[in-house]
């Protein structure tokens, strides 16, 4: 007598993949969370011309280093301006940076690792071997370098760190398309006359997407720490215009007088990141072929 499998109940009534994967995110209590809390940051740096409570710029020398009050729920910085309506700017800085630079990151990257992938040859070793070269270099070191070369401004440190990101993406394509290169479907794509950019674009490139998501949203969260390192050493947001890392530079020297200064920009720091890693992790689980099986 012959076994019969069952199939999925997902499967079974034609739920389709982004469904089942959805489904399953949302069943992730946790990653819901932490969308959640990027959806408060994101509707925060939008809102943020009408939900500061004051001009993030306007200084005010009476009210220099004043501890969180009912005026200035946040208190105020060392020129009196007020930590609040500075932090919810600086979400501004920190979110494009993080989101804009991986976006670079992957339409530099993902091309290139396609490239390598498909053409292989002198092409697959040439850009393999300066990937390589640029991931054996600590990332926030080469962020550095990069953004200490081009310049001190915002703009500058998310190129900085597209290009550092960039060979992560450039690797992940690579890998996913020497997969494909060896499937039954390419090869008889390939039979039909095919080009291999046409192979590239309209087969793999869609498989490549579940991945790339995953891979994107956790680089965000190392966007934005490295964003915030590089306004903290002088070479992402430049003052006065609000940042989180800049802020935090500028707390340093009050660290035992004025704590609030460093605790509420670290603090929105801390949440947003774990939020990206949250979802990251969340993604991942939901976007797993193999989940089904368990």
């Amino acid at each position: 007598m012959s076994a019969t499998v069952a199939a999925p109940a997902s499967v079974e009534r034609g739920e389709s993949p982004a469904r089942r994967a959805l489904r399953r995110f949302l069943r992730h209590r946790i990653a819901v969370f932490g969308l959640a809390v990027i959806v408060v940051f994101v509707a925060t740096a939008l809102l943020a011309p009408w939900i500061a409570p004051y001009d993030p710029l306007q200084t005010s020398w009476t009210a220099i280093r004043r501890a969180p009050s009912a005026a200035h729920w946040f208190g105020t910085d060392e020129n009196g301006r007020d930590v609040l309506s500075r932090v919810i700017w600086g979400a501004r800085a920190s979110l494009m940076a993080g989101v804009v630079s991986v976006l670079a990151a992957v339409a530099i990257g993902v091309p290139f690792g396609l490239l390598a992938g498909f053409a292989g040859g002198w092409a697959d070793a040439v850009l393999s071997r300066i990937a390589d070269a640029m991931l054996s270099v600590p990332f926030l070191i080469l962020a550095i370098a990069l953004a200490a070369f081009l310049g001190p401004a915002l703009e500058n440190a998310m190129l900085a760190i597209a290009i550092t990101f960039s060979p992560v993406f450039v690797r992940l394509a690579r890998g996913m398309a020497l997969d494909a290169k060896s499937t039954d479907w390419v090869e008889a794509a390939r039979a039909l006359g095919n080009p291999a950019w046409r192979i590239a674009v309209r087969h793999v490139l869609p498989n490549i997407v579940p991945p790339l998501l995953v891979q994107s949203t956790l680089a965000i969260a190392e966007a934005i720490i490295a964003e915030a390192a590089l306004s903290f050493l002088g070479l992402g947001q430049q003052p006065p215009a609000p940042s989180w890392g800049s802020m935090l530079n500028s707390a340093q020297r009050f660290l035992e007088n004025a704590p609030w200064l460093a605790v509420f920009p670290g603090a929105a720091i801390f949440l947003v990141v774990l939020a990206f890693n949250l979802v990251g992790d969340g993604l991942r689980d939901a976007l797993d072929p193999r989940a089904e099986r368990r």
